[in-house]
């Protein structure tokens, strides 16, 4: 496997990756209307490739698949973690999320975790900040905001 950084043509794959994760990995915790709305929430590629270069965004790739990708901004809001279905509990989550924290220097780094994710994100010392419920395509959706000291000193 390797990570390297987002590049335009990834964009496509990547939107691919998200919709499979979230109706095979996610269902296990939220309803179909749910899923539904996640995935066909109105998601512009054009918007996606311009957050991805605008942020630091990673992709994992394996035999030149790509199954793993995330992205944190400039404030230390890491979005869009996902890994491909099948390559789950490989590492590939872990690895893409040292990726992005080692990026941020310093502060807290926030993360909307959903239902599926917090677990992953709890055990790498994000701690509870608050439950939430957010709305997408009229669809209400609960997930987690987190938060993560972060300093350059960390090991």
């Amino acid at each position: 496997m390797i990570i390297r950084s987002y590049k335009q043509t990834d964009c496509e794959g990547m939107y691919a990756l998200f919709c499979d994760t979230v109706r095979s990995v996610n269902c296990a915790d939220y309803t179909e209307e749910q899923l539904a709305a996640w995935v066909g929430a109105d998601i512009s590629l054009e918007e996606w490739d311009l957050a991805f270069t605008r942020n630091y965004t990673v992709v994992a790739l394996e035999n030149g698949q790509i199954v793993g990708f995330g992205e944190i901004d400039k404030t230390g809001y890491l979005d869009k973690l996902y890994v491909h279905k099948d390559f789950l509990r490989r590492g590939i989550g872990s690895a893409i999320c040292d990726m992005l924290e080692q990026n941020f220097w310093e502060g807290k780094i926030t993360v909307h975790a959903s239902i599926t994710a917090r677990p992953f994100f709890a055990s790498r010392g994000y701690a509870l900040i608050k439950e939430q419920t957010v709305v997408r395509n009229g669809i209400h959706l609960t997930n987690f905001v987190m938060e993560k000291e972060c300093s350059m000193f960390d090991e």
